[in-house]
């Protein structure tokens, strides 16, 4: 199992500063030609923000697929990983937030890479501004179906019986319902205040405020107000949207990287 990674700090921004969010890059989807090249893109954002970035954090369904065996990872993706090992060895924070596509990850990033993998959202403080991040899945009312799976595939005994298996069948099958549930999230249309989400941050806001509420899952770039002095953003994709969030001194302000 992963080792218990440190709290997120505090930070506290000044002129020129920002903190960055992105998630659903979907890596090693839907084949290795259209994946290299959005691979390259996220490169090339990487190095356009390393300039003023505080932090970067990865919220999820970075990979299409992640399964950690004890000797073996995914294959490919190598520019993308040394680009974060190049940016740590900046001293560059980096967060990772496991999403369902790549909810079986453990010590590589940790160990390798010195990034800490989340596997639960967390609050945390950007000038005194309450943040609670994570990828999304299975948060909120309803997706009974989804949320049973993973408890199934967040059990430490179905992870140790998957991990017998040899990967060219592994990742094979796990592949399959990777693409499943991938295209279950893209072409759809933003339901407003019915988001699953967003009703979720109003349930949390009711018993603890937060300022922003960052989330990925969704595929789709947006923000809604959840009160007066609480917005909820969902980050979209680097499929088709190449959006991101990003947070300064005063404001936060979804965008687009055209590359």
């Amino acid at each position: 199992m992963a080792k218990k990674p440190v709290n997120i700090p505090a930070y506290r921004l000044s002129k020129d500063q920002k903190i960055y969010f992105a998630s659903d890059f979907h890596l090693g989807a839907p084949d290795k030609e259209s994946s290299l090249a959005r691979e390259l893109k996220i490169v090339r954002w990487l190095d356009q923000i390393a300039e003023n970035a505080s932090a970067i954090f990865l919220v999820g369904d970075i990979f299409d697929f992640w399964f950690e065996y004890k000797h073996t990872v995914p294959k490919g993706f190598v520019r993308f990983q040394g680009k974060l090992a190049e940016l740590r060895d900046r001293n560059i924070p980096i967060y990772f937030f496991t999403g369902n596509h790549d909810l079986w990850m453990f010590n590589y990033f940790p160990e390798e890479l010195g990034i800490p993998v989340y596997h639960q959202p967390l609050s945390f403080n950007i000038n005194d501004r309450r943040v609670f991040v994570g990828h999304g899945d299975g948060l909120g009312k309803g997706d009974h179906v989804y949320k049973f799976l993973k408890t199934l595939f967040t059990n430490p005994l179905c992870q140790w019986l998957f991990s017998w298996l040899h990967p060219n069948i592994g990742m094979g099958v796990a592949q399959y319902w990777s693409n499943k549930s991938r295209l279950s999230c893209e072409d759809d249309e933003p339901k407003g205040i019915s988001e699953p989400l967003f009703q979720y941050c109003k349930e949390v806001e009711e018993n603890t405020h937060h300022d922003l509420y960052i989330f990925g899952h969704r595929h789709l770039p947006m923000s809604l107000e959840v009160t007066d002095n609480s917005t909820y953003f969902s980050l979209g994709e680097w499929i088709n949207h190449f959006s991101y969030l990003e947070i300064d001194e005063k404001n936060a302000n979804l965008k687009t990287f055209d590359g």
